[in-house]
């Protein structure tokens, strides 16, 4: 599909837009629903907003939309201000979890909705209709009702629809979550296709962390009305700058304890009945400091032959043993009451323990951080 600007026609790929929330804050009340939300988002960029409910991704999202209109703060699309503006004059498409299509429409007539309300050709939304089904894998779908698709047919025309005017932004709204896993997760990938194959910038919502991790290019993660932190996905999976992002995405473990000293770009950490254990230091730590050092599971190993130097140890006593298909998950209960949960891969030559068994375990300095 293409789109005339200027008298020139543009591909939809190079209609992205640069979108900056620049202290955005709503208040119902007295309560503070988005609280001081800055974000920077690049033209054609696929963006996450991560969190669980009340943390204020939708309710930012429905301020960019239009539906929700920011107590302070501005929000600009291409450098324009569109605070002000109505949602039917920002060029915005939306897809919402709940598909929200006319079920006394076709497909066709659907999808051909938003054209009509822009005074397009007949032809032109016949031609625009046509390449925009083509598009999300649904031709000649036009004369089918929404009651008979599936749900993740109605999921494509929902997108066709939002795509079908070429607007600068598609926002989505939990859009997969009332699928079953398995249709889910082929329509992450698809999605994720889409956006490559078209380049239009993508603000998505979603409470999944595995969904956030597969489909962004960026991640904002947040909680409490505020962006706790934004970063690639391997940033927020391998560097948490926080508690909440540690636990929020993946599976960590937390050891509480004290900064011993610190020891050129490591800090070492006394933790009740472990002695000392290293992490890399971070800016701002001081000597007696309560910190936390968190490590991911699969990060940790049972260790056999000998320790290296850039290694933290411990040693504790099985507490809880899973088998979970691929791998056993297991729960160590450490010296001083605290546990570690580690997973081990399911395959020959990896020692497999019992409840009560004693076990060390180990990790690299490396591999954890401090939160």
């Amino acid at each position: 599909m293409t789109h005339s600007v200027d008298g020139k026609s543009r591909a939809i790929g190079e209609l992205g837009a640069r979108v900056i929330f620049d202290q955005i804050e709503k208040r119902y009340g007295s309560v503070i629903a988005v609280d001081g939300v800055s974000l920077d988002i690049a033209p054609g960029e696929f963006v996450t907003l991560l969190g669980p409910s009340g943390s204020g991704k939708t309710t930012t999202l429905m301020m960019l939309a239009g539906f929700e209109i920011p107590t302070a703060g501005e929000i600009f699309v291409d450098e324009d201000p569109i605070a002000s503006v109505p949602p039917y004059r920002r060029n915005i498409g939306m897809v919402f979890q709940n598909y929200a299509l006319f079920p006394h429409m076709t497909v066709g007539e659907n999808i051909a909705f938003p054209l009509q309300m822009r005074k397009m050709s007949r032809s032109e939304i016949t031609r625009q209709t046509t390449a925009v089904l083509a598009l999300v894998g649904l031709p000649g779908y036009e004369g089918r009702y929404p009651r008979q698709l599936s749900g993740g047919q109605q999921q494509r025309v929902a997108v066709a629809r939002a795509l079908v005017f070429n607007p600068r932004v598609l926002l989505m709204d939990e859009p997969l979550g009332a699928l079953d896993k398995q249709l889910r997760e082929h329509l992450q990938l698809e999605i994720k296709a889409l956006h490559d194959q078209l380049g239009v910038t993508i603000i998505y919502v979603t409470h999944d962390q595995e969904e956030a991790l597969v489909m962004s290019d960026r991640i904002a993660v947040m909680n409490d009305g505020h962006i706790e932190q934004c970063g690639l996905p391997t940033e927020l999976y391998d560097e948490p700058s926080t508690r909440f992002v540690a636990t929020f995405i993946g599976e960590s473990n937390f050891i509480d304890g004290v900064v011993h000293r610190l020891d050129g770009t490591a800090a070492c950490i006394e933790a009740p009945g472990l002695g000392e254990l290293r992490a890399p230091a971070r800016a701002g730590l001081a000597t007696g400091a309560p910190v936390a050092l968190t490590v991911r599971p699969e990060k940790i190993v049972a260790e056999a032959n000998g320790l290296a130097a850039d290694m933290n140890a411990v040693t504790g006593t099985v507490d809880e043993v899973v088998f979970v298909g691929e791998m056993r998950r297991y729960v160590v209960l450490l010296p001083g009451g605290q546990r570690l949960v580690l997973k081990a891969q399911n395959r020959s030559g990896v020692q497999s323990f019992a409840r009560g068994d004693p076990i060390r375990v180990c990790w690299n300095v490396a591999d954890c951080r401090i939160v």
